[in-house]
């Protein structure tokens, strides 16, 4: 297995440990960061979970560089962010830091694309990830980023900047699930 592959299943281990640190209570207190106020474990789980968003940039930056794209890895890739985008958005909302429509909204489109990279890989395609997919994979984690750390910067002018983050990945991820159906239509319906 090459290193951008191992560095995308090192996303994916990282999952549990945000989890626990976001969810089990250590007692460590809280924290002001940047005008915000907030639990120890929240910082620190919002520190995993960008450093775990991190690595996506590095594995497909190195996979390029290296000539070491591969199949396994243009699906592992966008399956491994969709599991930790899930798990920090079922979170949020269980922390009720973000709407449960959105984000069942957003896990749902997650799951319809995955689905229709299996059909189209069942064909022999593999559907790399597009402009509007990397947009709203940004747009995404400075949303899940910015409400783990209870809007940091914008607390001080009281602009909800991480609401607002988080519409714009609502619009965004709806806007990229379209494209994806749209521009490989022919294809599915080809498949059946």
């Amino acid at each position: 297995m090459n290193i951008p592959n191992q560095i995308t299943i090192s996303r994916i281990l990282l999952i549990p440990i945000f989890m626990a640190v976001m969810l089990i209570d250590f007692g460590w207190g809280n924290i002001a960061f940047l005008g915000a106020e907030m639990g120890v474990n929240q910082f620190l789980g919002a520190l995993i979970f960008l450093f775990a968003s991190l690595t996506d940039w590095v594995d497909g930056y190195y996979a390029r560089k290296y000539n070491l794209v591969t199949t396994f890895g243009k699906f592992l890739d966008p399956l491994a962010d969709k599991l930790l985008v899930s798990a920090a958005f079922i979170i949020l909302v269980e922390m009720n830091l973000a709407p449960s429509w959105i984000v069942i909204l957003i896990i749902s489109r997650e799951f319809a694309v995955t689905g229709l990279r299996l059909v189209l890989a069942g064909e022999g395609e593999v559907v790399a990830a597009g402009w509007l997919g990397k947009i709203k994979t940004t747009a995404q984690i400075i949303a899940i980023a910015t409400l783990l750390l209870h809007n940091p910067i914008f607390a001080w002018v009281d602009f909800r900047f991480d609401v607002a983050m988080l519409y714009i990945a609502l619009i965004f991820t709806l806007w990229s699930g379209w494209d994806y159906f749209y521009v490989n239509r022919r294809a599915l319906m080809a498949s059946k």
